[in-house]
């Protein structure tokens, strides 16, 4: 039988040199505020800023927002000061701008955009020269519009830079000792809503609600979709039967946070599922 070492050395050595030019290609670029989110990407970035730039050169921007979730927030917070870095927490305005609110295929461009630009007044107000954001190269495989924003506003993505994926950068995290990697993914609360339905502060807070009530009964990988009256539940496929024995207190729970019917979606938790083609579901009714 072959020996799986040497395979596991070669994935070591390979990690080791991407991180080696992660820093080499955040080394050059002075005062960094880097977009922070405290997710798996965002805290892997601003823990090597720190430490390549050091905590003086390095400030985290925080979004707050309606679209995320106050723990996310607080939680963010607390990996900045663990990680010794400033912070700011700027309130974003997305939800005041209707290309967002509309809800459009590219609504996570208009929001991104408005964010980029508050952390640039950020930067130039603190004397900083660069942005920077944890977006990695398995980005490159979904649907994000966001991503021309951060090109037009000439933010710096060094983990892309340093052709990091995913699990790259959990296994990082992992050998640095940071809190999030093993955290699940996470995008803002408007991906549960589909397109061309106009987002609303209550229609976040129902899915907010609805998913933290999930994750207090110990799911960890949580989508509530929102589709009008119906919350479309996606977990894990090994955690579907066990939804089923809290069919009845999540009825009550998501009912009273504003829902008619709670469905659970049998293809289980998958990233992007309201982008899925419209013809699949025609094709099984025809």
């Amino acid at each position: 039988m072959t020996s799986s070492r040497p395979l596991l050395y070669l994935a070591y050595m390979d990690i080791q040199m991407k991180y080696e030019k992660l820093k080499g290609t955040i080394c050059p670029l002075g005062r960094v505020v880097v977009a922070f989110s405290g997710g798996v990407d965002s805290t892997l970035l601003l823990k090597v800023c720190v430490e390549v730039l050091g905590k003086e050169n390095v400030l985290a921007f925080i979004g707050s927002s309606p679209v995320h979730p106050e723990r996310e927030t607080q939680e963010a917070i607390k990996i900045a000061k663990r990680l010794r870095s400033d912070y700011v927490v700027v309130k974003a305005t997305e939800m005041e701008n209707r290309n967002f609110t509309s809800n459009p295929r590219e609504r996570c461009y208009h929001c991104k955009s408005g964010l980029l630009d508050q952390a640039w007044y950020t930067a130039q107000g603190h004397g900083f020269d660069n942005i920077v954001e944890g977006s990695n190269v398995d980005d490159e495989d979904d649907f994000r519009p966001g991503r021309r924003a951060v090109d037009e506003k000439g933010v710096l993505s060094p983990l892309r830079a340093a052709s990091l994926t995913k699990d790259d950068i959990r296994e990082l995290s992992r050998s640095l000792h940071l809190p999030t990697h093993n955290k699940p993914s996470f995008a803002c609360l408007a991906s549960r809503v589909p397109y061309g339905t106009v987002i609303t502060r209550d229609i976040l807070k129902q899915i907010e609600l609805s998913e933290e009530f999930l994750k207090g009964l110990g799911f960890k990988q949580v989508r509530v979709r929102y589709h009008g009256d119906v919350a479309r539940i996606e977990v894990e496929n090994k955690d579907i039967t066990t939804v089923m024995r809290h069919a009845d207190e999540l009825y009550a729970h998501l009912k009273s946070f504003g829902f008619t019917y709670i469905a659970l979606d049998l293809k289980g938790y998958r990233t992007g599922s309201l982008n899925e083609p419209k013809s699949e579901v025609e094709k099984m009714g025809s």
